[in-house]
């Protein structure tokens, strides 16, 4: 993650600040339940009933426990930037938390697999385009040829008046959800300032860019978009 996104990463590293972490992305990131049945879904297109699946940004354990939940034959090697939020993760997972390896770091800190299949979701947006492109890069040398990708994070229009049109609305949707008024603008604020966001056409782009292909949205939210793709 850039310098600019320290303070992201310093926050994902207080344990009391992600104490309440599952009620977050639930409140600013509509039909989250839906979306990890969605990747359950598409990863099962091609992934087999054993399958080792890499998961980018595992911080946190949503993703983690939905998929192991639905898939009883599915190993995971989970990634994240932050230790206290792995450790989040392994309580999430609960009685499945030793289906998964979990390892702190980027990408570069990622078995060379090769992987079954491969997640990152709510993360893509915390990097900038290069590091998007070489992180995605990356995740494409560590999967199987064929092998699906799901990424799901934040990418709607760039240019003015849209971009501020669409963070309003991320930001009213999240206080309709139950979320803190002040928290909420304060984060708005903070994603308007400090990420380096894209257009759905520009992650499309990063996908191709990094080696996938069939690149295809399933998910589209507000300010949310998703994609699955192959190696």
């Amino acid at each position: 993650m850039p310098d600019s996104n320290k303070m992201f990463l310093d926050m994902f590293s207080d344990r009391e600040r992600i104490a309440h972490y599952a009620d977050g992305p639930r409140r600013f990131t509509p039909g989250l339940d839906a979306v990890h049945r969605m990747t359950m879904l598409l990863l099962a297109e091609h992934a087999p009933a054993d399958a080792h699946v890499l998961v980018l940004g595992a911080g946190g354990g949503l993703e983690l426990k939905a998929l192991a939940q639905m898939q009883a034959g599915w190993r995971f090697t989970g990634v994240d930037p932050a230790g206290p939020m792995l450790d989040l993760a392994r309580e999430t997972m609960g009685e499945d938390a030793d289906r998964a390896e979990l390892i702190e770091g980027y990408i570069d800190a990622a078995p060379a697999g090769p992987f079954d299949a491969a997640t990152c979701l709510l993360t893509l947006h915390f990097l900038d385009r290069d590091e998007r492109v070489r992180t995605l890069s990356e995740m494409h040398r560590r999967m199987k040829p064929g092998a699906p990708l799901v990424v799901v994070h934040s990418s709607f229009p760039q240019d003015e008046p849209a971009r501020g049109r669409w963070l309003a609305r991320y930001a009213a949707y999240a206080v309709a959800s139950g979320a803190d008024p002040a928290q909420t603008e304060q984060a708005r604020a903070a994603v308007a300032a400090s990420l380096a966001l894209l257009t759905p056409e520009q992650d499309e782009a990063c996908l191709r860019d990094a080696g996938f292909v069939e690149v295809e949205q399933f998910y589209a939210a507000f300010t949310w978009r998703g994609w699955v793709s192959r190696a």
